[in-house]
């Protein structure tokens, strides 16, 4: 059987192409679609409204207590109902919200314990490789590299530095030994502005309509090494969303991630 499937922040640009490729999969039974009560888009065809043809499913403030899984990629503020509601209901849940309060993350850890959950700072298959290497190689190279972060998001990205970049400085600091998050150095300027030993420098551009562009500097005397991964458009982030998704809706609750579902 399709797992039942909700979709929560379904009118914006992350939800719309959820409920397209959710379709298009073949893998889902949509059987919700969910928007903020001050919404525009309430109560058009979610199936329309994501360019996919007629749904009969209409864009709704009310989640549905009867689903297997829920994806949400919405706001922070919406964070708590979702995780009371799937708790609540049985539901599993794939969080890729960033820019989670401290609190907020507490209370997904704690909702693992009675559902299935992935939060994920990206969902891509390819960002979530270089997650899984980027910590080895920072560790080979050894304290002699310096360790650079930079990344570009669009315009309209509210939180910075992005979640993901600071998954990478997370993994970095843990394969190499250094205090999280007091090893980062967000920019730099002044006319003491030195580099010190161990930092991670953490840079964020916020530019256009880019997607999603990260880059790891390992640089030392003599040479560099550059990790870097770059997403084309968000429906690489919604088919690891996706994927994760169909993974989760059978499994027994607990705090999952994307090296579970892609098993590196």
């Amino acid at each position: 059987m399709k797992p039942n499937l909700i979709v929560n922040g379904a009118a914006g640009r992350m939800g719309r192409r959820i409920l397209s490729l959710a379709l298009e999969s073949g893998q889902f039974d949509i059987v919700g679609a969910v928007e903020t009560p001050e919404h525009p888009e309430l109560g058009k065809d979610a199936g329309l409204l994501a360019g996919a043809g007629e749904l009969n499913l209409t864009i709704e403030t009310a989640m549905p207590v009867s689903a297997d899984v829920m994806i949400d990629f919405s706001l922070p503020d919406a964070t708590d109902a979702v995780l009371h509601h799937c708790c609540e209901n049985a539901i599993a849940l794939v969080l890729g919200t960033t820019g989670l309060t401290k609190t907020q993350i507490a209370s997904v850890k704690d909702a693992a314990a009675k559902i299935p959950l992935i939060q994920s700072t990206n969902m891509s298959v390819g960002m979530n490789i270089l997650f899984s290497i980027v910590g080895k190689v920072a560790a080979m190279a050894g304290p002699d590299y310096d360790v650079e972060i930079v990344e570009a998001h669009h315009r309209f990205k509210k939180d910075a530095p992005s979640g993901s970049a600071l998954t990478l400085a997370e993994n970095i600091a843990a394969a190499t030994d250094r205090a999280f998050p007091d090893c980062l150095v967000h920019g730099r300027h002044g006319a003491d502005a030195l580099r010190a030993d161990l930092t991670i420098g953490m840079h964020a551009v916020r530019a256009g309509d880019i997607t999603g562009e990260h880059s790891v500097i390992l640089s030392t005397l003599g040479e560099t090494i550059t990790l870097s991964h770059s997403a084309h458009n968000r429906d690489n982030f919604v088919r690891g969303a996706l994927r994760a998704a169909l993974w989760l809706s059978s499994r027994p609750p607990g705090l999952y991630s994307m090296k579970d579902v892609l098993g590196l």
